[in-house]
């Protein structure tokens, strides 16, 4: 019978290959949150390695808080989030609704921020942006919309002055837009939302952080 199973591991630190494919494991919900891993019998033979190797992948996966093995029992996952996972693997793996509100949580400080500290290259990057936002709503073209969206909302983020907000914004947004293209059948609540878009750049053009903060909270409100 041909064995279907994963190939043999090559590389010289075996324990260390084992740790990161079970770890993808766990990330991908493969083994959820409470399952037992295979007893170690049965990853010996998956992985192709010996019984050094799969305890201390096991140690590795445990010192990052993704397991905990139980005397008599086995062991057990108990994050499947853990304390070294990338912040990007991390939004690829999560629905529509815990970015969406990530999100808008983050737009609505920006915005603030970028009511006190923009300059006038931010407000014309904004204007242009906004300004395909409409035009490409109003023509029911529905991807260039979004992009044009995220587009106006990244420079809010830049003239925020906060780098940290700004990569923030940048990595969840990036994982957003296939989100948003397969969400959206058309562009009616982007046009729907147009004037609340153009009130918030106003109102950063005013340097009006109150106002900023108002509207930015209202837009998030509709989005929800």
């Amino acid at each position: 019978m041909m064995n279907t199973g994963p190939a043999p591991l090559k590389r010289q630190n075996l324990a260390e290959e084992v740790a990161d494919r079970l770890q993808e494991l766990i990330f991908s919900g493969k083994y959820t949150t409470g399952q037992r891993l295979p007893t170690e019998p049965e990853l010996m033979q998956q992985f192709g390695v010996g019984r050094s190797s799969i305890r201390e992948a096991v140690k590795i996966l445990a010192n990052k808080g993704l397991v905990k093995v139980q005397q008599g029992l086995g062991t057990f996952v108990i994050s499947q989030i853990g304390s070294g996972e990338p912040l990007g693997q991390r939004l690829q793996r999560a629905d529509f609704e815990e970015l969406n509100e990530v999100r808008l949580l983050l737009e609505v400080k920006i915005a603030e921020r970028a009511a006190i500290h923009r300059n006038n290259k931010d407000i014309e990057k904004m204007k242009g942006f906004l300004k395909k936002r409409f035009t490409t709503a109003t023509a029911n073209e529905l991807e260039p919309c979004i992009q044009a969206d995220i587009n106006f909302h990244t420079a809010i983020a830049e003239a925020s002055k906060n780098e940290i907000m700004l990569d923030l914004y940048r990595t969840v947004a990036t994982h957003l837009k296939a989100s948003f293209v397969a969400r959206y059948s058309n562009t009616d609540s982007f046009v729907e939302s147009q004037s609340l878009h153009d009130a918030l750049l106003q109102s950063i053009v005013d340097k009006d952080a109150k106002k900023a903060l108002l509207w930015a909270t209202k837009i998030s409100t509709q989005s929800k």
